[in-house]
């Protein structure tokens, strides 16, 4: 065999394009740029982000850390060609899960990996990453993109970010802080989130056969629009809960679903008792329900059904509380109490099961 026959091997004919990845941060950069706090030294591209603590801000910083994706949600981005959203569903991920604790997201960092660098598609992810971080009030300190040839196809890619919060020692939240008599308020979501979708795509896609362009009445848009519907970040809100009233506690209400999620944050002897009645669910859900015969139990414990974070308050806040989340335009409801367990009777089959719903939804 002759060298003619047998060319001399480079990076980019076994898939990896070097300059693709330079235009691809070239891109980027100015939706990078936009996400940004004081405290954030230097710019995108270095070998690591830099944060600077400032310590005299804290009496007795403890730093929180989340990491997260976006599951599936991903196939309906990429079958809608559609790239500039996912990425607020990215960091709604991550944040609303520190905020949780009290802690304020500081700043993110984000994982791109990709088929082939498509500079144009990176940079569309990253404005949407961009776009979440300022809702959320973080910096977007840095992140990779990888790209993976012979492992993924050209079109796929995934993502996955890891943020990190601070939070007061002493102002940390969590179960020991609830109490009976304590309301639990629901804060409305805007839709599926960035949950369930494995099995709202065999529903509505499989199943149903629905085209992801099709107008759908009950929605006023095409299926695929309301289903690319970005994930409500929380994390601004529930920081200006805290500065305003007494919160107890979060629950951020995603895989597993409300019950779930809520007995989380209840502490051992305690059950949140929520009523159905409180509210009714989103049209997506009750057109998964009815398309796919999905029992009310699996639909509660897939989808977050219209409520995506709870905040547990003193009783004697609640109505300043729907009053700070009215004012930031949150949909906001009283959704159920905080009693003993000894009171909640059969409801609670074992120690564990420390939330339930009651009553049913006026239409599901």
């Amino acid at each position: 065999m002759t060298e003619i026959d047998n060319p001399r091997a480079t990076y980019a004919a076994a898939g990896v394009d070097i300059v693709a990845g330079e235009r691809a941060v070239a891109a980027l950069r100015p939706h990078a740029e936009r996400a940004r706090r004081q405290e954030m030294l230097g710019t995108i591209g270095g070998f690591a982000g830099l944060f600077k603590l400032k310590l005299d801000r804290w009496r007795e910083p403890v730093l929180a850390s989340s990491t997260d994706g976006v599951g599936t949600k991903i196939a309906i981005a990429q079958a809608m060609d559609v790239h500039h959203t996912i990425g607020i569903d990215l960091v709604a991920m991550v944040v609303d899960d520190l905020v949780v604790c009290g802690a304020e997201p500081l700043f993110l960092q984000d994982y791109i990996a990709v088929g082939k660098v498509l500079p144009e598609r990176i940079a569309e992810l990253v404005r949407g990453i961009a776009d979440g971080c300022v809702q959320a009030g973080c910096a977007l300190l840095g992140g990779e993109t990888a790209e993976h040839p012979g492992m993924m196809t050209d079109d796929d890619y995934d993502l996955s970010a890891t943020g990190v919060g601070v939070v007061e020692a002493d102002a940390i939240l969590g179960p020991e802080c609830v109490r009976p008599g304590d309301v639990v308020v629901a804060m409305g979501s805007s839709g599926l989130h960035a949950n369930g979708y494995s099995l709202a795509r065999h529903v509505l896609l499989d199943i149903a056969r629905m085209p992801l362009d099709g107008h759908v009445e009950e929605f006023g848009r095409t299926l695929g629009e309301q289903l690319l519907e970005p994930t409500r970040i929380y994390a601004k809100h529930c920081l200006a809960l805290i500065a305003e009233t007494e919160v107890r506690t979060f629950a951020h209400i995603t895989g597993g679903g409300l019950v779930a999620n809520l007995s989380r944050v209840m502490p051992r002897g305690l059950v949140a008792v929520l009523d159905r009645g409180s509210w009714t669910p989103a049209a997506e859900f009750a057109l998964i329900a009815r398309r796919g015969r999905v029992d009310r139990a699996e639909m509660e414990r897939t989808f977050n059904i219209g409520v995506g974070m709870v905040a547990v308050v003193h009783p004697a806040e609640v109505d300043r509380a729907l009053a700070v989340l009215t004012a930031r335009h949150v949909p906001a409801w009283v959704l159920g109490e905080v009693v003993k367990s000894r009171d909640v009777g059969d409801l609670v089959a074992k120690d564990s099961a420390r939330a339930v719903l009651r009553g049913e939804h006026p239409r599901f």
